[in-house]
């Protein structure tokens, strides 16, 4: 089973933590990343620029519209993710609770089942 793992990002938690605390999570990303390959568990990992460099595309009136930055105004925004395939719901979370954010108020790390990988739905 496939399963998303993804990283949210509240920037005031960030900002109250020290240099050494980001690098510890940096660390403990890599360890979980090594730990993933290991197990054949991990398909692939990402991160994402900030959303200030983000492009919104939508399409009004016909026309297409282009917007600079972050679609919606929130606290917190996607910073990565996770594409795990793993045997069920259960382990997918076992392996989220060791992602280093976790412990961290203001991050958050979420687990939602892929619904589909390739091809067109059925109706």
């Amino acid at each position: 089973m496939k399963f998303l793992i993804s990283l949210h990002i509240n920037p005031a938690a960030m900002d109250t933590l020290s240099d050494e605390e980001k690098a510890a999570i940096g660390a403990g990303h890599g360890t979980f990343i090594e730990a993933l390959k290991k197990s054949g568990e991990l398909i692939i990992t990402q991160a994402l620029v900030d959303p200030s460099q983000a492009a919104v595309v939508s399409v009004r009136n016909g026309q297409p519209v282009v917007t600079d930055g972050p679609f919606l105004e929130s606290k917190e925004y996607l910073g990565g993710f996770y594409l795990i395939d793993c045997e069920n719901k259960e382990r997918a979370i076992e392996l989220a609770l060791q992602i280093p954010d976790t412990a961290i108020e203001g991050l958050g790390v979420e687990v939602r089942q892929v619904m589909f990988a390739e091809g067109q739905l059925e109706a």
